[in-house]
């Protein structure tokens, strides 16, 4: 039952974080979620970085525990166990995120070294979402191999639209579809996760219940193998009788 708990983990980062992209922005008037990135919302000084943080926490925390619920119930599937090793260490590591300067900051040459190690971050957990997705698609049964594969196909479309469009943020030029591509590329891990975690949960419930009824078999040949000395017994004293 606890790790139930965790692997509905899952489902809360997933949703978690598709809220956190859709509302937060609303907090900020000046904020454009076409043409800006999501790390502009936690960016320093920006208006939603404290909303952003604590439920960027949140999220970590939940992946951490997603990860290791996905790596307790793996059992004997390597594919498995490696996906919760991948997302223990996504969510570890989302704790040492850096934030990014705003763009006018960075287009005046006020960007330091948390500027660098925010992009380090970043090329560390797209890494991490595509080795998790590769590993998770072996998990399952061919249609989730498909949905896996057509999910990293996104990935790369939208990631080199992303990156195109990229080395303009630090110079303050134009971005106009920079958040759109980046977060086409967010929904898609995250419905990803969303489903995978599904698959999990729907997997042990699976497993439990013939274990269950191998159990319940079980404790039958036992009872039947017990109670046939004493009927013979019983049939035997009568015939004495």
């Amino acid at each position: 039952m606890r790790r139930n708990y965790l692997l509905f983990c899952g489902i809360a980062a997933s949703l978690l974080y598709i809220a956190m992209n859709i509302f937060i922005p609303f907090l900020d008037k000046g904020y454009n979620w076409v043409t800006q990135t999501v790390s502009e919302l936690s960016a320093i000084d920006a208006p939603t970085r404290p909303v952003w943080f604590v439920l960027g926490i949140i999220y970590t925390m939940l992946v951490v525990a997603f990860g290791w619920g996905v790596f307790k119930s793996a059992g004997e599937k390597q594919s498995l166990r490696i996906v919760g090793i991948l997302m223990f260490l996504h969510g570890v590591l989302g704790i040492t995120w850096s934030p990014m300067h705003q763009r006018e900051v960075l287009a005046t040459g006020g960007g330091t070294f948390t500027d660098i190690w925010h992009i380090v971050m970043s090329i560390i957990t797209v890494l991490l979402m595509f080795l998790s997705i590769g590993f998770g698609a072996a998990a399952f049964g061919k249609a989730f191999r498909f949905y896996s594969i057509a999910t990293i196909f996104v990935f790369i479309v939208f990631g080199t639209l992303t990156f195109l469009e990229a080395p303009n943020v630090d110079k303050n030029g134009p971005t106009p579809f920079i958040g759109l591509w980046e977060r086409i590329n967010i929904a898609a891990f995250m419905i990803w996760l969303l489903v995978f975690s599904i698959m999990l949960l729907r997997d042990r419930r699976s497993s439990l219940s013939i274990s269950y009824k191998k159990d319940m078999m079980g404790n039958k040949n036992i009872s039947s193998k017990v109670s046939r000395p004493i009927v013979e017994s019983k049939e035997f004293y009568l015939r004495e009788k």
